[in-house]
């Protein structure tokens, strides 16, 4: 039997990933899926009448084996990946999709589970459980199970159809992305840009075998051209090509599957008893319903929208000023704020970088969390790693208690994607009158260090790595009974507060004098410093806060209303952006055709959760600035009912409990420089 299907006989049962072959993992997982199979099986074959124990419980800790081999594998094939893992992931993937499909249509299994949610009224269930039990009825019921058997094949029918138009939409986008170009081969015409982003630019135009440089839609390329080139001619070229991206009414058009999708999501909510999309979404969000999100956006437009036109018009008079532009257009925007910025706050990146070197940065992160949580973490070389950049940490309370097992691998190298992330390879869960501490990672890409400086991070990537350790915190204090309320596992407009939150802390005098000294004089870092960051982090805030408040009220006009008679993709997207224009409208250009993080990606009825989770963080990290940003009070509420509760409630029930009340935008306002301190 394979080392991935038993019981690991390591240092705290860590993953042996050492003792792991490539060839070890496909057989693996046959035999895994096949055990949490037998373990189903059991369940709808038990005799005995459905109880809470035989059925929820049981269905919650079966496949424990699956769940564990599955975060190893694809965490690895994120953080150290290679072809044959890509190749077993593309083997793998769909067997697990199969087996997923083959839980929530189990009817026998379901009519186990409705049986315990009908009767739920006179079981004696704790919070927990209760949650847990919503939880697994939901995941049928949301699913179709209740349906007849022709709405359920319609509904069947309807996912094949919008998994097909999702996948076109992507490969529309991305094919448009790929196809434009802009060639420039005189110097004049990349003057401005950053030493960095014309090599790129040249290198680029090398290994497609042309003299001069090549500028992409992709980001790295795109935003420094149009952040510093002075040639506002082409600024305008490349602006246009990428707000035109799927709107040409060609092969790569994607006005068609926008409708379609937008219509066949209707119809799935329709069958499912739902009135929209987004009223499906959003039952399993912390904003409960579409109107609370419309209210949410426009109460935060109408704070926005005064400083936004005024940082417009300041910026029009700037452009002006500088260069004669009567009228802003879009390719003029993030150009001249980058001067506009520049002129007021002259502090750049390389001034701050010596007072952030990466260890002193994770030791202030490990002795903040250790003043509010009494957390001790001890660096551990017993513990297997899947790379020597990897550290390897024991997380104890202050008796001496395990918590948790902490990885941290915070170097680029080739096999690991780009980004951040935080990760569990192991969730925390109490079985048996155990409990069974999680073991949390996270993943980083900074510089490493060099043969004459250690790695120095830029004020940014220490904001990044607070915010990964706060999602770990998340993971490391989770106490709860269930797998799958541990930690993490929470609606997704609340999974983002634990790491938005310990943001805050890089900006305190308190916290910095912990961790931020200069890397060769050990002098703390010039609050003067600080106090720029602060002022230039609230730059066009404004107009920053407007632009994320149109995208969610844009996707609310898609998700959240009958889309049947919407005929023009353009028009529509006209009025949805109506209250929160500011630039004029370019005919050639239209967003919803590329809008991928709707049509494509999961955040259909969803992009106002960005704006929500920092609403949650401002209001949360205003109670630590009224009592004291070290108040061990303070840091033991926010322990007790939101760090280490998971998904064990609503969580605007746990938030109220935490901070005494709903939370209010008014403290994201303040900090955001909207409205008077």
């Amino acid at each position: 039997m394979s080392i991935l299907n038993s019981k690991f006989d390591t240092p705290y049962h860590t993953a042996p990933f050492s003792q792991i072959k490539n060839e070890d993992y496909y057989p693996a997982f046959l035999k895994a899926i096949e055990k949490a199979r037998e373990e189903i099986h059991t369940i709808t074959s038990n005799l005995e009448a459905p109880s809470f124990e035989n059925t929820i419980e049981a269905l919650d800790f079966s496949g424990e084996e699956l769940d564990r081999l599955s975060s190893i594998f694809f965490n690895l094939n994120s953080a150290e990946t290679n072809e044959d893992i890509q190749k077993i992931a593309q083997k793998v993937s769909p067997l697990l999709s199969e087996f997923s499909n083959d839980i929530t249509l189990n009817e026998d299994l379901f009519k186990r589970v409705k049986a315990i949610y009908d009767t739920k009224g006179s079981l004696d269930l704790n919070t927990e459980q209760q949650t847990l039990l919503d939880k697994k009825y939901k995941s049928f019921s949301r699913n179709g199970a209740n349906l007849s058997e022709a709405k359920k094949t319609r509904l069947r029918d309807i996912d094949k159809q919008l998994s097909k138009l999702k996948l076109k939409f992507g490969e529309n986008v991305l094919a448009e992305t790929n196809t434009f170009e802009m060639h420039l081969t005189d110097e004049s015409q990349v003057a401005g840009l950053p030493e960095g982003a014309k090599e790129a630019a040249q290198q680029l135009a090398e290994s497609k075998g042309k003299k001069g440089w090549v500028i992409t839609l992709d980001y790295p390329s795109y935003i420094p051209f149009m952040t510093y080139a002075d040639n506002r001619e082409l600024r305008q070229k490349l602006a246009i090509a990428a707000g035109a991206k799927a709107f040409k009414g060609d092969d790569l058009d994607n006005q068609e599957n926008v409708l379609q999708i937008a219509k066949l999501r209707h119809e799935r909510a329709n069958l499912l008893g739902y009135e929209t999309h987004a009223h499906f979404v959003l039952e399993e969000r912390m904003a409960k319903t579409p109107e609370t999100v419309e209210t949410f956006l426009n109460e935060l437009l109408s704070k926005a929208k005064p400083a936004a036109i005024r940082e417009f018009n300041n910026l029009e008079a700037f452009a002006k000023e500088m260069d004669g532009i009567d009228t802003l257009q879009k390719w003029d925007g993030s150009y001249y704020s980058e001067k506009l910025k520049q002129k007021l706050f002259s502090l750049d990146d390389e001034q701050l970088k010596p007072y952030f070197k990466l260890e002193n940065v994770i030791d202030g992160a490990f002795t903040i969390a250790e003043r509010l949580y009494d957390l001790k973490f001890e660096k551990i070389d017993t513990i297997d790693r899947y790379h020597e950049d990897v550290l390897t940490y024991k997380v104890t309370d202050t008796k001496g208690n395990l918590v948790s097992i902490f990885y941290a691998d915070f170097f680029p190298r080739a096999g690991k994607r780009n980004g951040a992330w935080m990760t569990v390879y192991k969730p925390q869960y109490i079985k048996n009158e155990t409990n069974d501490r999680p073991h949390i990672s996270i993943v980083c890409n900074f510089t490493k260090p060099t043969k004459s400086k250690p790695s120095l991070l830029t004020f940014n990537e220490v904001t990044t790595l607070f915010h990964e350790f706060g999602h770990a915190l998340h993971g490391i204090l989770a106490n709860t009974t269930y797998p799958s309320l541990s930690g993490t596992s929470v609606y997704w407009d609340f999974v983002e507060l634990p790491s938005q939150v310990l943001e805050n802390w890089c900006y305190e005098k308190e916290a910095l004098e912990l961790f931020a000294t200069h890397y060769e004089t050990g002098e703390v870092i010039p609050m003067e410093l600080i106090e720029k960051i602060k002022a230039s982090a609230t730059f066009h805030e404004g107009m920053q806060t407007l632009r994320q408040i149109s995208f969610g009220l844009l996707d609310m006009s898609w998700h959240g209303q009958d889309p049947s008679q919407i005929t023009s993709v353009k028009k529509h997207e006209t009025n949805a952006f109506e209250n929160t224009k500011l630039y004029p409208d370019v005919s050639e250009n239209c967003m919803s055709t590329s809008f991928s993080h709707i049509f494509q990606g999961g955040y259909s009825s969803g992009y106002y959760s960005y704006k929500w989770a920092e609403v949650l963080d401002a209001d949360a990290f205003e109670y630590f600035l009224e009592e004291g940003v070290f108040n061990k009070d303070v840091a033991k509420k926010f322990k007790d009912n939101v760090l280490s509760q998971g998904g064990i409630e609503d969580p605007m029930v746990l938030y109220k409990r935490f901070r005494g009340k709903a939370p209010k935008p008014d403290a994201l306002l303040k900090r955001a420089g909207l409205v008077e301190k």
